[in-house]
């Protein structure tokens, strides 16, 4: 797993400098998903994006996309390298608070039991509990790791969002995995290629075999996937179709909901929620995106860009609850 990031990587400086601002002597610019400074260290920042323009260089995309610049949605690995705060102030205070509860609680239930008490089911209950906070500790460290220099970045495109004069929401899916996974070769490592499948919905051993592999993928600690119509827009008689709806694996999940995540209770209580209002905050923006970046290759305005960006943050901060 790693943070969402929009990063804009241009064939020379100038460009860069001309058509998107950034700093001097810089090829582009990494973008957290609400629009924010994805790197500290500029020099770090500087030397990822040289790498990432040389494997366009030589993969040849610049030639094939007719373009001087490209706009690419990823996930930028780790997951700590931008959420330190959030392992600090958070996920790692929850684990160590609930060991070093359960440690003595345990320690008194052992010694009740040896003393001749019936305890019943607490003793399991309470070892349930244990491997719920182990498993849940283990969870979050799965997706961190010490990020020393520019060889510790990994890079997993998924979609070309945007080149010169295209947004390229014409092409499906498995085109932007296609042409992204050319940069794979050229990129020493450092870019890796999105795993996807294409499944026909109405072939039975197909969504068996999709099944099993989501199952594979999150048993064996990834995230889960991110299940899409093959088209990159697909509209039906009541409008836009949802373009993307995750599916996380359970491990993923216990780090959202809490160590006890699938405890029967907790999951009829959060299978009880609705999520119709998030699911139509997610459709327009969506649609204002696609339009912000179609205003932004049109050479538009940058105020009507921006007024496609001010709408996404204003969606952004209704009061939804961020973990459906």
């Amino acid at each position: 797993m790693g943070s969402r990031a929009i990063v804009v990587v241009c064939r020379n400086k100038d460009v860069a400098h001309w058509r998107f601002g950034v700093t001097s002597g810089m090829s582009g610019v990494c973008y957290t998903r609400t629009g924010r400074r994805f790197f500290d260290d500029e020099a770090l920042e500087k030397e990822f994006l040289g790498g990432l323009r040389a494997a366009m260089r030589l993969s040849g995309l610049w030639e094939e996309l007719e373009t001087d610049w490209v706009c690419l949605d990823c996930e930028l690995m780790p997951w700590s390298m931008k959420a330190q705060d959030l392992l600090r102030g958070q996920y790692a205070p929850v684990g160590a608070a609930a060991s070093l509860s359960l440690t003595p609680a345990r320690e008194a239930i052992a010694s009740a039991a040896a003393r001749g008490i019936d305890m019943g089911e607490l003793p399991q209950r309470y070892a349930d509990k244990q491997d719920a906070i182990d498993r849940y500790r283990e969870a979050y460290r799965h997706y961190c790791w010490p990020v020393e220099s520019v060889e510790d970045i990994r890079l997993a495109p998924f979609h070309i969002l945007a080149s010169e004069g295209a947004t390229h929401t014409e092409r499906d899916h498995v085109w932007h995995m296609e042409t992204l996974a050319k940069l794979v070769s050229h990129s020493q490592g450092r870019i890796v290629a999105t795993p996807y499948r294409v499944i026909e919905l109405s072939d039975t051993d197909a969504v068996a075999g999709g099944i099993a592999w989501w199952q594979d993928l999150t048993s064996g600690g990834g995230e889960g996937m991110v299940v899409k119509p093959l088209a990159f827009t697909v509209t039906n008689e009541r409008g836009l179709v949802q373009p993307a709806v995750k599916c996380r694996g359970a491990e993923y999940l216990r780090i959202i909901y809490g160590p006890e995540y699938l405890d029967p209770n907790n999951l009829n209580r959060l299978r009880s929620r609705g999520v119709s209002r998030k699911r139509a905050l997610a459709l327009r923006e969506f649609a204002l995106g696609i339009e912000g970046l179609e205003r932004y290759v049109r050479m538009e305005p940058l105020r009507r860009v921006h007024e496609c960006a001010f709408g996404v943050l204003a969606l952004e901060s209704e009061p939804v609850d961020p973990r459906l």
